[in-house]
């Protein structure tokens, strides 16, 4: 007896609730399975980094050989902070750099585009001419025959290890042997790893590695922003420096100068022998020779600090820049050393990124360890067919008592499973590799706070120590040149105070900038540079 249209539609609904439920639970978008994820996220050991809100990292813009604005007869102006500010805009390097982050959060979007949907649609023909024998007669006889098919549907895959697919089909069938057949066809399709590839965990491994390399990518930029940043203040001060020695031989060459005249005009009175004359010429040369050293190295400071602000090339080779900022600065001992260790281990980029580096690692021997289970999938297909003699007809014979059902597992297995084995071993040992790193790293980190507070110490009391030298510098050089007005000292003995007055003086200058460079590079070394400064990175 036939069974009812209703009997037919009950064992389809049956069934169907093993398509609907994984439907439900996989439809979403990766976006918001991170419930799922939650239980993961220990392996990953994910470090976030949040920036500053206020004075973003202005986009390096280049400009060919344009010069720098504010330019008037040759010279330019130029603060501290707005060398730091020019170079942020304008640095070719800093400008390639800030593509990275971009070209890293693109590889999640192709990640999370492998889990959208995806339209199909197929038409294929086929002509047949074959030759046949009649069982009843044995007579042979040969039969043509034509099929068009025409087939479209969409098809997903989903976190769970799922796979969706559903489909609408129109068969089409003639011969001149049988009636023209015409077929529509509607089914739904579903398979689900159930070993390897089941969950979310390792699905999702290739979208949560793409998110970390996004992150990490702005730690580098972070990095090389920060190391830029200290280039520059570092480069300012040492043009600050070679300009205040410039000043100084200046003076001392004027003064020995000056000196020179005086032991000449003695010696012409016959107050002093002629050779008295031959140590004073001997200090005009060795300090004219420091003041074209001394103007060599600010030269080299200048073009230093002009690649670093992008303001090299033919129009800005010649350029002269007046450093407006003075090194001067507070120098009350610091404290808090170990909350600055602290916080290089919390701030350090380079730190940081090594930590992503570690939870990617992490995140490969998850995928790994699911490698080493055979492949078992169970499969559901479901489908309703219709079919009639006219297009028209199939589709409305769809609704008869036909159907199909089908379900089934299918598994493979590689014996041995030496490759699967061989690259969870790799992952596993890059893992702890990664762990031994981060570990050395966090040394180096702290071992790099320590030194720059030492060199910050010691450069703080060396401005101290270097001031006094050259004020008792200042009262000895008097104490001489008084001995040698009224004949009780000689021009050798004269220019050697002088010398050594000249050493105190570069001493002092010398100190200060390199305190401030010691600064500089203890903020580096605790990550706090470009919050010190008001800067930060774009997410």
């Amino acid at each position: 007896m036939r069974e009812s249209s209703f009997g037919c539609y009950f064992r389809f609904l049956r069934h169907a609730w093993l398509l609907i439920l994984p439907g439900i639970l996989g439809c979403a978008t990766p976006d918001t399975w991170h419930d799922i994820e939650a239980k993961y996220e220990d392996a990953e050991s994910r470090s976030d980094f949040e920036p500053v809100d206020s004075n973003r990292v202005p986009r390096a813009v280049w400009s060919g050989d344009e010069p720098l604005p504010g330019i008037k007869d040759g010279s330019v102006s130029l603060s501290l902070e707005q060398a730091v500010m020019t170079a942020l805009q304008r640095n070719r390097e800093l400008a390639a750099e800030q593509f990275r982050p971009v070209t890293a959060g693109t590889f999640e979007l192709l990640e999370r585009g492998r889990y959208d949907p995806e339209l199909f649609a197929e038409a294929t023909y086929a002509e047949e001419t074959a030759s046949e024998t009649a069982r009843s007669t044995g007579e042979r006889f040969t039969v043509e025959g034509k099929d068009e098919e025409a087939r479209a549907g969409i098809r997903q895959a989903l976190p769970l290890g799922t796979e969706l697919e559903a489909s609408a089909a129109w068969i089409r069938s003639t011969s001149d042997r049988t009636p023209e057949q015409q077929e529509a066809y509607l089914g739904l399709e579903v398979t689900q790893a159930l070993l390897e590839g089941f969950g979310p965990a390792v699905n999702l491994v290739d979208i949560r590695l793409a998110m970390l390399e996004s992150e990490a990518s702005r730690f580098e930029l972070k990095g090389f922003t920060e190391t830029l940043v200290a280039d520059v203040e570092t480069a300012y001060w040492r043009y600050v420096l070679a300009g205040e020695q410039i000043a100084i031989f200046e003076e001392s060459l004027d003064i020995a100068r000056r000196q020179l005249d005086e032991v000449e005009q003695r010696i012409e009175v016959g107050s002093l022998p002629r050779n008295a004359a031959a140590a004073a010429r001997a200090e005009v040369a060795r300090r004219d020779q420091a003041l074209i050293e001394a103007r060599s190295a600010w030269a080299s400071a200048r073009l230093r600090l002009l690649r670093l602000v992008h303001a090299s090339g033919a129009a800005s080779d010649g350029l002269h820049i007046e450093a407006i900022s003075q090194p001067r600065t507070d120098t009350d001992p610091l404290t808090g050393l170990e909350e600055r260790v602290a916080l290089a281990e919390q701030s350090r980029p380079d730190l940081q990124e090594a930590r992503l580096r570690l939870a990617s690692s992490r995140l490969e021997v998850v995928r790994t360890r699911n490698g080493l289970l055979p492949r078992l999938d169970v499969f559901i297909r479901m489908g309703k067919t219709g079919y009639a003699e006219s297009f028209g007809d199939s589709f409305s014979n769809i609704d008869d008592d036909t159907y199909e059902f089908s379900a089934g597992l299918t598994l493979r297995a590689d014996l041995g499973n030496r490759s699967a084995k061989a690259r969870d071993i790799a992952a596993r040992a890059t893992a702890e590799q990664a762990e031994a790193a981060i570990e050395n790293l966090a040394h180096l980190v702290r071992l790099d706070v320590r030194l720059a507070w030492n060199e910050v110490e010691r450069t703080r009391q060396q401005i101290q120590a270097s001031a006094v030298t050259r004020e008792l510098q200042e009262q000895t050089l008097k104490a001489e040149r008084e001995r040698f007005e009224v004949g009780a000292s000689t021009p050798l003995l004269l220019a050697q105070a002088q010398r050594d007055l000249l050493v105190s003086q570069l001493a002092e200058v010398e100190s200060i900038v390199l305190y401030r460079i010691a600064l500089v590079e203890l903020y580096r070394a605790e990550g706090s540079l470009l919050e010190r400064r008001g800067i930060s990175i774009q997410p």
